[in-house]
């Protein structure tokens, strides 16, 4: 039979919007995530709210640069009710990378660690948990899954309902390791100082890392997307009643160019008292250290990594510290 090519165009149109439409709904099922209907005696409604970059702000006032700050794709939302109880809320974040949603649960740390039948590393440079829980609310990192489930007013039931969807949560997901770039971090440096693991940080942007240690509310170390970063304080085992504590940054670029270009601008921001030709004393030979108010500050450009100490009682500690950053850092991808 001899197809008209009207017909012809109508197949080939009927073709490839089956096509669109498998693809489309393989994506969707790719960031579906399956969590009971009812727990406790609290339901949920059939479908989540569904947040994104279009309405993150009208969603959370003042916090959408939080997550738009690291791989963030969309948010499910899911509210149970229950007569006579108060709502439990459940925000499911699907991050583009497990990274960054560790760098999430990495802002805050206090909380207790709540067994969720996840299975951390053994050996782990952050705290090795992964679910934290404190007053109600539990936050966790599931593979590229970062999660909020919060009882709006904590009592028992609450509480065991909030761990349940927790669990259902982490069910059957996969247990990526930390960010490769926290590597960086010893757990020990000399014989003297060691690290707060309850302080590290995983971000990508200077909005995140000012809520981590304040440095300028400028973008003065040309933080974007594309660059990965970790924060940390080394603190003095031996002085118990000041706890002096340095401040150690490290900073991951696309590319060499990038970190100079990066550096060279925090010099000329943060530091315009002490001027210096980048041209003629190339920021590859030594790492530069100077006297402020605060302490030592110092740092040294490596390839693509910038690695900076901040608030060190003395110039050998900060370069003790710079020294063992660079040493790590030979080892990064």
């Amino acid at each position: 039979m001899k197809l008209s090519l009207k017909t012809v165009f109508y197949l080939l149109t009927i073709i490839m919007t089956a096509s669109i439409s498998e693809g489309a709904t393989a994506k969707m099922k790719a960031y579906k995530l399956d969590i009971p209907k009812t727990v406790g005696v609290w339901t949920r409604p059939d479908s989540p709210r569904l947040v994104d970059s279009t309405n993150i702000f009208k969603y959370m006032n003042g916090a959408g640069e939080l997550y738009l700050a690291y791989g963030f794709n969309h948010i499910n939302v899911y509210e149970y009710s229950a007569d006579n109880q108060e709502i439990i809320s459940v925000e499911l974040y699907h991050m583009k990378t497990s990274d960054d949603a560790f760098g999430l649960l990495s802002l805050d740390w206090a909380s207790d660690s709540a067994a969720l039948n996840d299975s951390p590393a053994d050996k782990t440079i952050a705290p090795s948990s992964r679910t934290l829980y404190g007053s109600g609310l539990l936050r966790i990192w599931s593979d590229n899954i970062y999660a909020r489930v919060m009882a709006y007013r904590e009592t028992p039931a609450s509480k065991e309902a909030v761990l349940s969807l927790g669990r259902a949560i982490v069910a059957n997901r996969s247990i990526p390791p930390e960010p490769e770039l926290l590597n960086v971090l010893s757990h020990t440096i000399g014989s003297d100082w060691k690290l707060r693991k309850d302080r590290i940080g995983y971000f990508r942007s200077y909005l995140v890392l000012n809520s981590l240690y304040y440095v300028s509310h400028e973008n003065i170390l040309n933080l974007d997307i594309s660059t990965e970063a970790v924060t940390a304080p080394y603190e003095k085992m031996s002085d118990t009643e000041n706890r002096r504590r340095a401040q150690f940054l490290f900073v991951k670029y696309a590319n060499p160019d990038l970190a100079r270009q990066a550096l060279e601008h925090f010099h000329k921001a943060y530091l315009p008292e002490h001027k210096q030709n980048f041209a003629a004393s190339p920021m590859t030979e030594s790492p530069n250290f100077f006297k402020l108010e605060d302490g030592w500050l110092g740092y040294k450009l490596h390839d693509k990594y910038i690695m900076l100490v901040f608030e060190c009682p003395d110039q050998e500690t900060a370069g003790i510290i710079i020294q063992s950053g660079l040493r790590s850092a030979l080892f990064q991808k």
